[in-house]
C-alpha cells in the first residue's frame, strides 16, 4: 500500500499530493509529518528543510519531472518540476548533489511555478474522510 502526503502552500492557495515510494526513507519522512516550514527555490525546484538527518541508499544525480527527493546535504525535501541551474542538457533535471527519490507529485506541476522563495509550506497526511 502506497502512502500519500498532502503539501499545501496556503498563501498561494496551491495544494498537491505526493505518492510515496515504499522505502525505509519514506517511512522516516512519514514519522515527521505533520510539518510546517518555508520554501527555497532553485531553478524549477522547490526545497525545504525537514527535521530529518539521515543518509541515502539509492543516490540519483538526475531525476525525472515530478519526482520528490530527499537531499541529505541540506536535510531537505525537494520537489522537481523542471530544470535546475545544474542541468547541463535540455530536459535534464539535476539536483545540486545526489538525492534519493522518495515519491512523485500527482497531477499538474504548473502551480509550482507560482511559488516564490520564503513561502510557507505545510505537509500533512491526506484526510481519508475528505478524499485527500
Amino acid at each position: 500500500m502506497s502512502e500519500k502526503l498532502k503539501v499545501v502552500f496556503p498563501v498561494q492557495n496551491v495544494e498537491l499530493e505526493i505518492e510515496l515510494l515504499d522505502s525505509l526513507l519514506s517511512e522516516k519522512i512519514l514519522d515527521i509529518i505533520p510539518y510546517e516550514g518555508t520554501v527555497n527555490t532553485w531553478g524549477e525546484e522547490i526545497y525545504f528543510n525537514i527535521p530529518l538527518r539521515t543518509t541515502i541508499e539509492r543516490e540519483q544525480e538526475v531525476v525525472s519531472l515530478g519526482d520528490v527527493g530527499y537531499w541529505p546535504d541540506g536535510s531537505c525535501l525537494c520537489l522537481f518540476f523542471g530544470p535546475t541551474p545544474a542541468s547541463s542538457v535540455p530536459g535534464e533535471i539535476r539536483p545540486a548533489s545526489p538525492v534519493e527519490v522518495v515519491g512523485s507529485i500527482v497531477g499538474d506541476l504548473d502551480p509550482l511555478k507560482t511559488i516564490p522563495a520564503n513561502t510557507p509550506v505545510k505537509i500533512t497526511k491526506p484526510d481519508p474522510e475528505r478524499g485527500g
